[in-house]
């Protein structure tokens, strides 16, 4: 028998909780909607998502607040909280997961390239903080590797 990926396991174990996911990302630009979609039956768990590449659309389609972004920057672990809080809000889901970050090529105002921070937000909150040495494409990968398995492994928890 085949193992099951962890976007199967996450599709299956929402399925049978009765709970849905949205999604709010910036660096990954729609690739974790993507791979939850991948897997037949997405469509009764995955809501939507929200691609907030810019600070000004975090702000008007997140809430993420402008004070946040002066106090932290773009790429904090509060404003990964922000943008999961706000989209898990305007889909009105039981989860949310956000992703920020710095693909590069480069550096981006003293953060280094590769740092990303992913938020997952419900029942139970964790977030993440990457360091990847991995070129571009290899971050953004990463961060959706990363985000997948760790709701997947909240979602294992939620089971009883």
């Amino acid at each position: 028998m085949p193992t099951k990926s962890p976007a199967q396991l996450i599709v299956e174990t929402l399925k049978s909780l009765g709970q849905t996911v949205s999604v709010a990302e910036s660096l990954t630009g729609g690739g974790l909607g993507f791979a939850l979609t991948q897997i037949p039956g997405s469509s009764e768990v995955f809501l939507g998502g929200v691609i907030s590449y810019t600070s000004d659309v975090k702000i008007r389609e997140l809430g993420v607040k402008q004070s946040t972004l002066d106090q932290f920057t773009v790429v904090s672990e509060e404003i990964a909280n922000e943008m999961a809080d706000g989209v898990r809000e305007k889909f009105g889901s039981t989860w949310a997961i956000a992703t920020t970050g710095i693909a590069g090529p480069g550096d981006y105002k003293g953060i280094r390239e590769g740092t990303v921070w992913i938020a997952i937000r419900g029942p139970v909150n964790q977030t993440l903080h990457l360091t990847l040495d991995s070129g571009r494409d290899g971050v953004r990968e990463g961060a959706i590797s990363s985000a997948i398995g760790t709701f997947a492994r909240i979602l294992s928890t939620q089971i009883t």
